[in-house]
């Protein structure tokens, strides 16, 4: 009866004009989606009093732009903390043209904005920023930048810059009884990049493709001979560049799309500082901590999950069908007393209200999962023209969420995956999934958010489509586009240069012989090497080191392979998974190798770097 009640409510949906055949479609492909906001409405009536509504601030002119070039990593450039703007221009250097504008834009806002307020920080001319860059360019011997943008971009031309989401109008997820066209997503050229070149040429693949759903590609990563970069494969340094790379990055696409990218900010509210529900995770991964060192995903998320899967991931309706509220409130509150005293008997918490209480933990936390800063980003996703736009676009998302939202929201995907490949049992498909989590993910009603019934109902299917592009797309989405990477090593290049001249100056004035010097930085690089050999090392593992003779065919997986057949004692017990091979140093600060990099293409991009076996950091 109250099932029957809810789906009549689904069905009044939403009041405003469509046609009658799509408003059919659109009823009965978001009756999931309908059904989860109405659960989550009686479970927030139920649990009221113990949530508390974050104040998003609204900036002041010119605040959000200056808070921009913080996160972006130049703040050098203007106000209290401005100095040499030389310093920021290793960075600028190695921006692409789509990521400089981006830049000069919030510059030139924040300049104008400081010259009304007449503050007396020291302004600088945004001209006079960029000058050195655009000298550089101009000067270079040939157009190699714009040349290998275009030889790449080639490569990848095909279906997949046609449309699945056009602006202000949304499409559910087509039928996945359709197996779609698979190609390779670019991710060697800028996004912003292709999306300017692609531009005007688009307009026209647009008209002709509008609703045209079953045409549209699937993507996949391509395989790169120098290796795959996941998050996670970085060292600490190098990761913050790429973190303000691909905030330059993002915004540079969305502004080549003309879509406004709107950055929000929590003001710091008091938060409970223990318990499990409704605490910010960094606070509830500090406490957990304390108990098991190095976990990085929440123990009450880890167990509900796992309490979930013993009961059979083949359960029927399995995340769609909620526990009933009451019995829900009153876990929350035995969870809250008995979690960490290890006396809360898992053995009465049915499968479905481990289900209901993982969306609530979810639903929350007094931050979003998405985070503050990007859930506005996240949903504005479902407005770009095209489906390879949105990945692009979800890729840098990702890469921008601080660690704790990142390593939840991957371990949620995972585990969303595990239940959609049980999906000829639990009659759970992506698109069921995607409905049922959407709300959960993408309605922070911690933020106190309203709308109109047409926006909603327009959110409903933008939401669920981005919902199912991170389920799908996960593998990729965690990956860091290659071009990012690219700069970085630039960025460290240059960085490497300026340090030697610095250093040349010096030992220049203390009178030390400066060829002496030259042959010894000269001396550490080839260090007794055959050339097409490299040394791979072990410190931790082995006293020896290993001569490798490079080859056309020679993977990363072969070299670690080769050490763990021959090594002796602890190395000996080691397996494939426990240790990786590193490359460390010379254009990069240390990056994780994936198996299949071919080991002679990576020497040839960083000749100088040394090749360390090891385990992953925790």
């Amino acid at each position: 009866m109250n099932q029957e009640s809810t789906t009549t409510r689904v069905m009044e949906k939403p009041p405003f004009d469509r046609s009658i055949s799509q408003d059919s479609l659109d009823e009965l492909s978001m009756e999931d989606y309908w059904i989860e906001l109405e659960n989550i409405k009686k479970s927030s009536e139920n649990r009221q009093e113990d949530q508390e509504v974050v104040v998003v601030k609204e900036p002041d002119e010119g605040e959000l732009e200056e808070e921009w070039l913080k996160e972006a990593g130049l703040s050098n450039l203007f106000g209290e903390s401005a100095g040499d703007p030389q310093e920021s221009m290793v960075f600028l250097s190695t921006l692409t043209r789509t990521q400089a504008a981006a830049v000069q834009k919030r510059v030139e806002t924040v300049s104008q904005t400081l010259r009304k307020k007449n503050k007396q920080y020291q302004i600088p001319d945004v001209r006079d920023i960029f000058a050195q860059q655009r000298e550089s360019k101009e000067t270079a011997p040939d157009d190699t930048e714009s040349q290998s943008l275009r030889t790449n971009e080639n490569k990848y031309q095909g279906r997949d810059d046609q449309t699945s989401n056009l602006v202000g109008e949304e499409k559910l997820i087509p039928p996945e009884e359709t197996p779609a066209p698979e190609t390779d997503i670019n991710l060697e050229v800028s996004f912003a990049e292709q999306a300017l070149n692609q531009k005007e040429s688009s307009k026209e693949k647009i008209q002709k493709s509008k609703g045209d759903d079953a045409t549209l590609p699937s993507f996949r990563l391509p395989k790169d001979k120098t290796g795959t970069t996941r998050i996670g494969d970085l060292a600490p340094q190098d990761m913050k560049k790429v973190c303000h790379l691909a905030l330059i990055e993002l915004t540079a696409l969305y502004d080549v799309l003309g879509i406004e990218l709107k950055q929000q900010k929590a003001v710091k509210i008091k938060t409970r500082d223990s318990g499990l529900f409704c605490i910010p995770l960094t606070v509830l991964l500090e406490q957990d901590q304390r108990k098991v060192l190095g976990t990085r995903i929440p123990l009450i998320f880890q167990k509900l999950i796992s309490r979930i899967e013993e009961g059979g991931l083949e359960t029927e309706g399995l995340l769609r069908i909620p526990g009933a509220a009451i019995r829900i409130k009153n876990l929350c509150q035995e969870l809250e007393a008995k979690f960490y005293e290890g006396t809360f008997n898992w053995e009465s918490v049915k499968q479905h209200d481990a289900a209901s209480l993982l969306k609530l933990f979810i639903r929350e936390l007094p931050q979003p999962l998405l985070s503050v800063e990007y859930l506005k980003a996240f949903q504005a996703v479902q407005t770009l023209p095209t489906k390879k736009q949105q990945l692009q676009a979800l890729n840098l998302l990702v890469i921008l969420l601080p660690d704790a939202n990142r390593d939840t929201l991957k371990a949620l995907l995972e585990f969303l995956q595990r239940v959609i490949d049980n999906k000829e049992k639990n009659k759970m498909t992506v698109m069921n999934v995607a409905m049922v989590m959407a709300p959960n993910l993408f309605m922070c009603h911690a933020l106190g958010l309203k709308s109109s019934e047409q926006r909603e109902f327009v959110m409903a299917a933008g939401t669920a489509n981005t919902m199912h592009l991170l389920i799908k797309y996960q593998k990729l989405l965690w990956t860091i586009p290659k071009f990012i990477v690219n700069q970085v090593r630039k960025q460290n290049t240059e960085n490497h240069k300026k340090d030697k001249r610095a250093m040349k100056k010096l030992l220049k004035k203390m009178a030390y012989d400066r060829e002496k010097y030259e042959k010894q930085d000269k001396s550490t690089n080839d260090a007794d090497v055959p050339q097409g050999v490299i040394r791979v090392q072990a410190p931790h593992l082995s006293k020896v080191s290993m001569a490798i003779q490079l080859t056309e065919e020679l993977k990363a997986s072969d070299v670690l392979a080769r050490f763990l057949s021959q090594e002796s004692g602890v190395a000996q017990t080691l397996k494939k998974g426990e240790v990786f091979l590193y490359e460390i140093g010379g254009n990069i600060g240390e990056r994780c190798l994936d198996d299949d990099t071919y080991m002679k293409d990576l020497y040839q991009l960083n000749p100088n770097a040394e090749w360390v076996i090891k385990s992953k950091p925790l």
